[in-house]
């Protein structure tokens, strides 16, 4: 790069951050970091209806959760602070200024039913709608005739009369021919900057080099490139445009575009299920990206060392929530041991398994079980179902309905339990090898049962699930006394 990389990202405040929210800043934190640049984390918060602080505080949280550093921005700081547009106001309205005194823009009386009423007429004569620059030429006298009628006006922005033509980093050349763009607003009658105007003087004054954003923004792009060039003019920032490059939709069911309402966009659920944040953005990295042709799992630091926004597709990328979730696992099963089964905390203790201080003794147990699950689990929330035996009072301790049902509460339920329980109460020690040849000699051979059927059972009576880590190592971990009390209770259990 000839110049130093400065990238943004620019959410706003509003609702529950969304997958491709986060794809979006990964690309320029990515970009960022594989050209020595600066990552801008910049938060548009200026409107006011919509915008609120739990939002903005979720917003950080994710973004410290999904493991992003920025270089500037909220709680960091920087040269061109403040990073809240919210903050900024005076700054709009000395450019808005500039731009009027320059005569880059102007004010605009129209109101809303005279736009309605022209664009439907442009309709009915097979013209394309859009504002017909009705106050572009406006008297003096004019100007004092609509503010005698109490009109508040707009400051629109003046469109060049000649087509616009950018070199997109992702889908090379666009043009944009002239009258296609009509004048815009960039000032509410009220004096309230609109997002038309502030994305564009931020980024100048915080002399951003390159804007990657979603694809929904292309058709915006030519308004921007032409506010550049009038702030250029009137001396706001370097004078440079930003060059642009509009990421490929994400796709999801019925191959419509993933909106944030759909289930499957939302960040926070993600964060719920136990996805690590590693594993998520390894995915997300493949909507639009690749590392290679023949390989999808890759850590972070890989990627910022691969990544080049030349190897992003302009094609719609779809949305596979199981090949996320078998990225995830294969992230998961990375894990050593130890830091599994200190992720898992967290969700033990959400459940109200493990408590807000947890105990040596408990920690000893989580990490000895860890091993038995790492290659179960998909996300680590899984924990709470498959470990959350081992850590239950008895009072707290609750068999599934529908297992117990099923292979409990039966004539050979009752025969299962009561010999496994017999079998395992002589046992001289209490460890894996000898629980595994007590109960197949107790069940297989003596009862004549298939293992599916017998140790089904006792898995339920001991576990409460049908699905469980290993049985004969988790009734070593369990230990002698709670395993032969569980057994006893279900028995008593099925014969009342």
């Amino acid at each position: 790069m000839d110049t130093p990389v400065r990238v943004r990202f620019c959410p706003s405040p509003t609702g529950s951050p969304h997958v491709g929210l986060a794809r979006t800043a990964l690309f320029n934190w990515a970009f960022a970091r594989h050209h020595g640049g600066t990552f801008v984390f910049r938060i548009e918060d200026t409107d006011a209806s919509r915008d609120s602080q739990e939002s903005y505080e979720t917003l950080l949280e994710v973004m410290r959760w999904l493991g992003f550093d920025w270089d500037e921005g909220p709680e960091v700081g920087g040269p061109f602070g403040p990073y809240r547009q919210s903050e900024r106001y005076d700054s709009y309205a000395d450019v808005a200024r500039r731009l009027l005194e320059a005569g880059r823009a102007y004010h605009c009386y129209c109101s809303q039913e005279e736009l309605d009423q022209r664009n439907e007429l442009a309709r009915s004569e097979g013209r394309a709608p859009g504002y017909d620059g009705h106050c572009r030429t406006l008297t003096e006298e004019q100007r004092s005739a609509y503010e005698a009628e109490g009109r508040r006006p707009v400051v629109r922005f003046r469109m060049p009369e000649q087509a616009i033509t950018f070199d997109d980093l992702v889908r090379g050349e666009i043009t944009f021919q002239a009258g296609h763009v009509p004048d815009y607003v960039i000032v509410r009658g009220n004096g309230h900057p609109l997002y038309t105007l502030v994305n564009p003087v931020d980024d100048a004054l915080m002399e951003i080099t390159h804007v990657l954003r979603g694809e929904d923004l292309l058709s915006s792009t030519p308004r921007q490139i032409a506010l550049y060039d009038a702030l250029a003019e009137i001396g706001v920032g370097t004078g440079q445009a930003p060059r642009f490059g509009h990421l490929p939709y994400v796709m999801g069911q019925g191959n419509k575009k993933l909106s944030k309402r759909d289930p499957e966009s939302n960040l926070l659920g993600y964060r719920e299920r136990g996805f690590l944040p590693e594993g998520l953005l390894n995915y997300l990295a493949l909507l639009g990206w690749a590392i290679a042709e023949d390989r999808d799992i890759f850590s972070m630091e890989e990627m910022v060392e691969a990544f080049t926004i030349e190897r992003v597709n302009p094609n719609p990328a779809r949305f596979d929530l199981k090949k996320a979730e078998a990225i995830n696992a294969t992230h998961l099963r990375g894990l050593p041991v130890e830091e599994l089964a200190e992720r898992m905390v967290p969700f033990l203790q959400a459940a109200g398994i493990l408590g807000a201080e947890v105990t040596e003794e408990q920690r000893a147990l989580l990490l000895a079980a860890a091993p038995l699950v790492h290659e179960r689990m998909v996300t680590l929330a899984e924990s709470v179902e498959m470990l959350g035996f081992l850590f239950l009072h008895e009072d707290a301790f609750t068999r599934d309905p529908a297992d117990s049902a099923k292979l409990l509460e039966t004539d050979e339920g009752r025969r299962i339990v009561q010999a496994a329980h017999d079998a395992l109460s002589a046992l001289p020690e209490w460890q894996t090898t000898a629980i595994d040849e007590a109960l197949r000699a107790a069940l297989i051979e003596e009862l004549g049962l298939k293992p599916r059927n017998a140790f089904g059972a006792v898995r339920v009576a001991v576990t409460g699930r049908r699905i469980s880590p290993p049985l004969f190592e988790s009734l070593e971990l369990l230990g002698r006394d709670r395993s032969l009390a569980r057994l006893a209770a279900a028995g008593a259990a099925v014969r009342s």
